[in-house]
């Protein structure tokens, strides 16, 4: 990777980069909700809420995301959710697709088939012979529907309605459906998307589509080395510096694979406090405050946002001693409350819809009215929806009670 030079990267600056990078410092919000993905790489997608929520943390203005992503997602589809990084959904560029679908799913898939064919010789008479003609039917009846839910396509396709008996001799044994498996097969290898949701915005309940638009089917196949760099160059404009962990936990990817992924890139190494961290080679000039023209920012960021969640370590943003307080025992983040570039709090929504936050460190009175600005904001997009995180944390759940 050629050290050509090194420096230091402290805190502040990673902050500063943050603000700007992640579109959340007032004169850096985006535009739309295509912008924000691009600017964040990926939107964690597991609980639909958040994506919303992230966006409509980053846009200017006041109207709120929810016309401009559904736009984005089910009419012009320049945004898709896909099974992704560590094997998870994830609302990402359409165009960076491919090379998430060739770097990253593609092996979580055939591990998926293969689990899912050994696990039914183990529990059913069914075979991979079996699931691949139940695939053709799915299929088949997604072409003459358009779209269908799972409960639909059940009770057309026979064999989705089929059982197994899954961990047969152990403690977790139970019969279990296979209309699940099969869908999220399919979904992996982009042989199907998700469509709209039944219900609001804040629904997981997603029929089930054929892919459709420009280049409809599955992604292109990219060289997997290639695609690595292609994620990687995307990810480290958008989040660098980060250390070879960060890469490696971020990714999913084993450690061979990102140090092979840095060096396509050229990625040069800096000193930050946790240790080495790699940069693109065309971005080593310092960050500073002045030099975004941004002011101090304030946030109201969801559960499972990217930028809460785009690090391994994360004692640059984050007081350790409020991790017990904000995370789940599984590490999931809950809603944080942002003051430049700092989690400094958490926010809920109560039953009745009030927007409330607390705050745990003190951040003085002009960051408070900044971060009660942003939580009017907030409701007032949100309106007469009520938004629960999938994964509760124990200061969500103490605030919206």
């Amino acid at each position: 990777m050629g050290d050509t030079r090194t420096r230091t990267i402290d805190a502040a600056e990673r902050r500063a980069r943050l603000g700007v990078r992640h579109r959340l410092a007032g004169s850096a919000r985006a535009g739309s909700a295509e912008e924000v993905a691009g600017a964040l790489v990926a939107l964690h997608g597991t609980d639909p809420a958040s994506v919303f929520l992230a966006v409509g943390a980053r846009l200017a203005g006041n109207d709120g995301p929810v016309a401009d992503v559904e736009r984005a997602l089910y009419e012009d589809r320049s945004l898709v959710r896909m099974h992704g990084m560590r094997h998870t959904v994830f609302v990402l560029p359409a165009a960076l697709a491919p090379a998430v679908q060739a770097s990253t799913t593609d092996p979580a898939a055939a591990r998926e088939r293969a689990t899912l064919i050994r696990h039914l010789a183990a529990g059913s008479d069914f075979d991979a012979a079996w699931l691949a003609e139940t695939e053709r039917l799915v299929l088949a009846e997604l072409a003459v529907r358009g779209e269908a839910t799972g409960a639909e396509l059940g009770g057309a396709v026979t064999a989705l309605r089929s059982t197994y008996l899954y961990g047969k001799g152990t403690r977790q044994e139970g019969v279990q459906s296979v209309a699940s498996r099969v869908l999220r097969l399919l979904g992996m290898e982009g042989r199907i998307v998700r469509g709209r949701p039944q219900g609001t915005w804040t629904s997981s309940r997603f029929r089930w589509a054929r892919p459709a638009g420009p280049g409809a089917g599955p992604p292109s196949p990219l060289d997997p080395a290639a695609a690595r760099a292609e994620l990687m160059l995307r990810w480290l404009r958008a989040c660098g510096p980060a250390t070879e962990a960060d890469l490696k936990w971020w990714t999913g990817w084993k450690v061979t694979d990102v140090r092979g992924a840095l060096a396509a890139v050229g990625a040069l190494p800096v000193t930050l406090d946790e240790g080495t961290g790699f940069v693109l080679p065309d971005d080593l000039d310092p960050v500073t405050e002045r030099a975004t023209e941004t002011g101090p920012w304030a946030a109201l960021l969801p559960a499972l946002d990217p930028t809460a969640m785009g690090w391994q370590a994360r004692d640059w943003y984050l007081d350790p001693e409020h991790r017990a307080a904000l995370y789940d025992r599984s590490g999931n983040i809950g809603p944080t409350v942002w003051w430049d570039g700092r989690i400094v709090g958490g926010w809920a929504q109560r039953p009745d819809g009030e927007i409330v936050h607390r705050l745990l460190t003190d951040v003085g009175a002009a960051a408070g009215h900044a971060i009660g600005a942003e939580a009017e904001r907030l409701a007032g997009w949100v309106g007469d929806v009520r938004v629960t995180p999938r994964f509760r944390t124990p200061l969500e759940r103490e605030l919206g009670a």
